[in-house]
């Protein structure tokens, strides 16, 4: 959020991604290929970082979880036994008017939205009301109009569940006019009706473009875990329970791609699944719900910006599952879905390959096919999080005016910025030398052109948390300046201690020993 009252928008972020070399339009010299994007030098350094984050966090800390990299193609009965071919499907709407499409079940979750917005306006006036006296709790349960608005949101969440788990798609339809929701677009509530869309892009294998030989993209990456459960478990000689991480692409035809990276048609997933015994799942699920939540706060973006949202509408392979949401620049919305899956997914591929996928438990001296524990985050949308939260427009006490990314350090593009104070007098020499040093350590990004003050606004704007300036002094007595991207305070320390002192305030093994 910028100071003042001024809300940053995507609209902001994508501007500045694109301006300082971290997400471009995708093919964009013609013209662009909707909701798809690239990112550039500083946004696969930080992608990779966040990557690298998750990896760590994930398989190197917990010695019963490995990692496998599956193949994007596979088996077209793969999708068969997931349900993906005959259930993978989004409840879309047009509105007559604008020509604009939408999926059904979202306008109805942002109408909820709205009246949730009612009521944290009615907290926020009565807290300023009655000050240090203010009971959240008593009010929201006591209160005549926040009552009526939790009324009417259970009210819709209930028919919502009803038509989403039947499948019901006239009651959907009914509910929309119900509620008279209007297109957000043109305000009109001339609708079509409700109608499904299968999410999966299709391609030919080989040289025959018959239905013989149709494959699939995979949208998610969780069945390229499941189809290796057995090799995976045999090889590494693992043991209930345990656990398999990927970090893959995944492909959905999006009818409805918007809010930048927040929704593409292609993206990138981190995923674990987590083998366990059967019964054994709802101890397991709070684990991960708790453990998760901590990975994200650690980052230090905010606690304020996470909460956790129950489904309303369970999958047809769960039997409970949640979100991590984020308050991203258009609201709370999905940064991570923590699922427990049953048996659903090893014990269908079972059946359709015909092979055993069982596990003999030594304690229990039984067979059984074990449930799963899944966490999956969107690595595109836990970047956008980043972003949304590290974007700050600010005015300082001179007056003039900054944009800075507040990238946690030990995600930041470049760690640091080596920056003669003027491009002569062996300056330029010595700064290259103290590069050379520590480019083995950190990412460093060397830079002479312009003044000095450009260059510090250049490295808040890219996010790089520290500079490291060498002047006349630093010739005579071998000390720098470190220069602090959030605070702006400067100070001196020698050349002897810059990698100690640098590693200190970016290494990502300190953040994951605080986990």
């Amino acid at each position: 959020m910028a100071n003042g009252d001024e809300l940053i928008t995507l609209k902001n972020i994508a501007s500045h991604c694109k301006e300082y070399g971290f997400i471009y339009p995708s093919s964009e010299i013609y013209d662009g290929l909707s909701a798809t994007y690239d990112y550039g030098p500083n946004g696969s350094e930080l992608k990779n970082n966040i990557k690298d984050y998750w990896w760590k966090a994930m398989v190197r800390m917990n010695e019963n979880i490995v990692g496998i990299d599956a193949a994007i193609f596979m088996h077209p009965t793969t999708w068969k036994a997931s349900g993906h071919v005959d259930a993978f499907n989004d409840p879309l709407i047009d509105n007559k008017d604008s020509k604009k499409r939408y999926r059904a079940d979202v306008l109805i979750e942002d109408q909820i939205a709205k009246i949730q917005g009612k009521i944290d306006k009615e907290v926020s006036k009565a807290a300023k009301r009655f000050g240090d006296a203010f009971d959240q709790e008593q009010f929201l349960n006591t209160n005549e109009r926040v009552l009526k608005y939790q009324s009417q949101i259970s009210e819709i969440e209930e028919k919502l569940k009803a038509s989403m788990g039947s499948g019901n798609l006239k009651a959907m339809k009914d509910l929309i006019d119900e509620l008279e929701i209007a297109d957000p677009v043109s305000g009109s509530r001339n609708w079509t009706d409700v109608r499904q869309f299968n999410l999966m892009f299709s391609t030919e294998l080989g040289s025959v473009a018959d239905e013989s030989g149709k494959i699939y993209l995979r949208p998610e990456t969780a069945q390229g875990i499941f189809v290796n459960y057995l090799n995976v478990q045999k090889t590494s000689r693992m043991k209930l329970p345990f656990g398999i991480a990927q970090i893959g692409k995944a492909f959905r035809n999006e009818i409805i791609a918007r809010q930048f990276i927040f929704r593409m048609r292609e993206f990138e997933q981190m995923e674990m699944q987590f083998f366990i015994q059967p019964g054994s799942e709802k101890e397991w699920y709070e684990h991960w719900k708790e453990k998760r939540m901590r990975w994200h706060k650690a980052l230090g973006l905010g606690d304020d910006r996470y909460r956790f949202h129950d489904h309303l509408n369970l999958a047809h392979y769960a039997n409970a599952a949640c979100d991590i949401e984020f308050n991203f620049p258009m609201g709370f919305k999905e940064l991570e879905g923590i699922h427990s899956r049953t048996n659903f997914d090893l014990g269908s591929h079972e059946k359709f390959s015909g092979k055993k996928l069982q596990y003999f438990d030594n304690n229990t001296n039984e067979s059984y096919v074990p449930y799963v524990l899944e966490t999956s985050i969107g690595l595109d949308r836990m970047f956008l999080a980043v972003m949304s939260a590290a974007y700050q427009e600010e005015k300082l006490e001179d007056g003039s005016e900054r944009t800075v990314l507040k990238i946690p350090p030990v995600l930041a593009p470049n760690k640091v910025a080596v920056l003669p104070l003027v491009d002569k007098d062996g300056l330029p020499e010595k700064a290259l030398k103290i590069m050379d040093d520590i480019k083995f350590d950190f990412n460093a990004i060397y830079e002479a052109k312009d003044s000095i003050g450009k260059r510090y606004r250049r490295q808040d704007a890219i996010g790089t948390p520290y500079c490291v300036t060498i002047d006349n002094e630093t010739m005579e007595d071998d000390s720098v300046t470190i220069r602090d991207r959030d605070t702006m305070q400067q100070e001196r320390v020698s050349i002897a201690e810059l990698k100690d002192r640098l590693r200190d305030k970016t290494d990502l093994n300190k953040l994951l020993r605080s986990i």
